[in-house]
């Protein structure tokens, strides 16, 4: 009587462990018992782990789609300008811009696009480091199905591209080679800081040696170096330059970064020069009342960037767009510069 009893007993109580889902006695049976229990909280803890999973997917099925974004120097204060309108456009309309800084070294741009890919993008916004050198960057992006949109510089087949926005910049360069012209009547000999790999920066010099050579008034390039659009590199070109032709009448800088970069060498070595640039950035602004700065070939990097993100809005709507969208580009001097301001882009 007494083992039936315990035996009732003893399963009663397994029988409510199990309902309770905790573990009972220390008996050997009992671990065993308690099995089935542990199963149910595992199952339960499982349940609410697949609603944020479904909730993580959910930006992706709503339509969220992810830029990617390449420049070749993610320092120049044109290019950061650039990239924020771009980062505004895309994140209104709620979706995603990865931006990466190859630091005008073109292997590292192949590879951090290679990068980007791997990591999802489907429109892709492209300034080359180097307009030949980023095409194998390009077939990769091509092979994965990627849509790409160009802007400030162009690539060398352009065929890749969807639509390009740009500044004119062979104008750019033409506007600052012509206001030379007319200040310097009698000519001279110029320095050329210019950046050969950079199509932007070539069309700029192309328009500024023409804009002086059909003005007809006679200038002798005696030196022209490679700057690679980059602040401290053109301060140690024009340095060097400087030191053999301290005579020059003028320098003109492909980007104002590279002015800037002349006007602290010529200032070091007490010449004054007229130095001209292409940008419109507020900090050459700033300087072209009072210093030798003389010009700034004026391109909107704002401007650029809207267009050229709002046309890849346009095109994943189904819309027609253009293939090349040019923007206007101008000359600020010292006598225009209050109408566009130095305290930001125009």
């Amino acid at each position: 009587m007494k083992r039936k009893l315990l035996s009732v007993l003893l399963c009663t109580a397994m029988a409510a462990a199990m309902t309770a889902g905790c573990g009972g006695s220390k008996t050997a049976e009992a671990p065993a018992e308690a099995e089935a229990p542990a199963e149910e909280p595992t199952e339960e803890a499982e349940a609410p782990a697949e609603e944020p999973a479904e909730e993580a997917e959910a930006p992706a099925s709503e339509g969220g789609k992810v830029f990617g974004y390449t420049c070749m120097d993610g320092t120049n204060p044109f290019f950061v300008a650039l990239e924020a309108s771009i980062r505004e456009v895309v994140e209104s309309n709620g979706d995603t811009l990865i931006s990466m800084d190859p630091g005008n070294d073109s292997n590292t741009q192949i590879d951090q696009i290679e990068d980007m890919i791997s990591r999802g993008v489907e429109i892709m916004f492209v300034n080359p480091v180097d307009a030949d050198g980023i095409i194998p960057a390009l077939d990769m992006l091509k092979d994965a199905e990627v849509t790409m949109f160009g802007f400030d510089t162009e690539v060398g087949d352009m065929s890749y591209l969807t639509s390009y926005a740009g500044s004119d910049n062979y104008n750019a360069g033409y506007v600052c080679g012509e206001d030379l012209a007319k200040k310097c009547p009698d000519g001279g000999d110029i320095l050329v800081l210019d950046s050969p790999t950079m199509q932007s920066v070539t069309d700029r010099t192309n328009g500024f040696l023409e804009a002086i050579e059909k003005s007809g008034v006679t200038f002798n390039v005696v030196g022209q170096q490679d700057a690679q659009g980059n602040q401290q590199v053109a301060n140690e070109k024009a340095t060097d330059l400087l030191t053999a032709h301290p005579d020059v009448v003028a320098i003109f800088g492909g980007n104002d970064p590279t002015a800037l970069g002349a006007y602290a060498a010529a200032d070091a070595a007490g010449v004054t020069p007229l130095i001209y640039g292409v940008d419109g950035s507020p900090d050459v602004k700033a300087l072209l009342k009072d210093t030798m700065l003389e010009g700034t070939g004026a391109q909107s990097p704002i401007t650029i960037g809207k267009t050229i993100a709002e046309t890849a809005y346009k095109w994943l709507g189904g819309e027609t767009v253009e293939e090349y969208i040019p923007i206007e580009t101008f000359l600020v001097t010292a006598d225009n510069v209050d109408d566009y301001g130095t305290d930001g882009w125009q």
